[in-house]
C-alpha cells in the first residue's frame, strides 16, 4: 500500500468532509502540521469539530480556519492565544468545550486505544464536571471522561519512512501521537522521508498502523508562537 502523497492538498481531497471532527496535533505552535491545515483551509469544508491543544494564532496555525469560519466547535484546553476565537466564542458564534489538558491527552489516547471512557480528579467541583458522571473510588470522587475518535487526524513529525514510521522532534512531540492514535484516517506531515528500514526500530516513537496517508513538507515555517527579546547589557 502506497502512503506517500505528492501534497497536502491530494492527501486532503477525497477525505475531508463538511461536518468532519478533525484531530490536530501541536503545542502552541510547536509541531503543527502547517502545510495539512493550510490545504485544509483551501478545501473549503466547514462546521467542522476541531480537536487540538489550542486554537494556533490569528492568521497562523488553526487560526486560519477560524478567520474562514470552517470551525463552528473546538475541543481545547488553551485558547488564550486567538483574538478571533475569543471574539467568535463571546459573540456566541463558536462553540467551546473547554479540557484540561492532561484530560484532553487521555481522551485521545484512550480514544485510539479503544476505551470509550476513564475516570478522573481533574476537575471535579468545577464547572468541568457539569452534567458527568461523578463515582466514587477509595473515598475520592472522580468524573467520569468519554474518550474522543477523530474522523481525520493531521500530525507533524520531523521523519517518516514509507510504511509510517514516525520520529518527532523532541518536544514537538506532544499532542501528535496521541492525535495520531485517535485518527480513522491519519495523515502526517514530515520533514524528511525515508526507505522503510531506515529507522531504528528503537528510535521510532509512533508505529505505521496509525498512519494512513504521509506528505513531505520539507521547510515549514515554524513560526514562532511568542518572542521575547532581551537587549544586550549596555545596548
Amino acid at each position: 500500500m502506497n502512503k506517500v502523497f505528492p501534497d497536502a492538498r491530494a492527501a486532503l481531497a477525497d477525505i475531508v468532509k463538511d461536518g468532519q471532527t478533525i484531530a490536530v496535533g501541536g503545542f502552541g505552535l510547536c509541531g503543527i502540521p502547517e502545510a495539512l491545515i493550510a490545504a485544509l483551509r483551501d478545501s473549503g469544508v466547514k462546521n467542522l469539530t476541531a480537536i487540538s491543544n489550542n486554537a494556533g494564532v490569528d492568521g497562523f496555525g488553526l487560526g486560519q480556519l477560524l478567520s474562514t469560519r470552517q470551525i463552528k466547535k473546538m475541543i481545547s484546553s488553551y485558547v488564550g492565544e486567538n483574538k478571533e476565537f475569543e471574539r467568535q466564542y463571546l459573540a456566541g458564534e463558536l462553540e467551546l468545550e473547554f479540557t484540561p489538558q492532561g484530560t484532553l491527552a487521555e481522551k485521545l489516547r484512550a480514544g485510539g486505544a479503544g476505551i470509550p471512557a476513564f475516570f478522573t480528579k481533574t476537575g471535579v467541583g468545577t464547572l468541568v464536571a457539569e452534567g458527568k458522571e461523578i463515582r466514587e473510588f477509595d473515598g475520592e470522587n472522580y468524573v467520569m471522561e468519554r474518550s474522543l475518535v477523530a474522523d481525520i487526524a493531521l500530525v507533524k513529525a520531523m521523519k517518516a519512512d514509507k510504511s509510517g514510521n514516525l520520529v518527532f522532534n523532541k518536544t514537538a512531540r506532544n499532542f501528535n501521537p496521541n492525535a495520531a492514535m485517535a485518527g480513522k484516517i491519519t495523515v502526517v506531515e514530515v520533514e524528511e522521508l525515508v526507505e522503510v528500514g531506515a529507522l531504528d526500530p528503537d528510535q521510532i516513537h509512533l508505529a505505521g498502523i496509525f498512519v494512513h496517508r504521509i506528505v513531505v513538507n520539507a521547510s515549514p515555517e515554524k513560526r514562532i508562537e511568542q518572542r521575547t527579546i532581551t537587549p544586550a547589557k549596555g545596548a
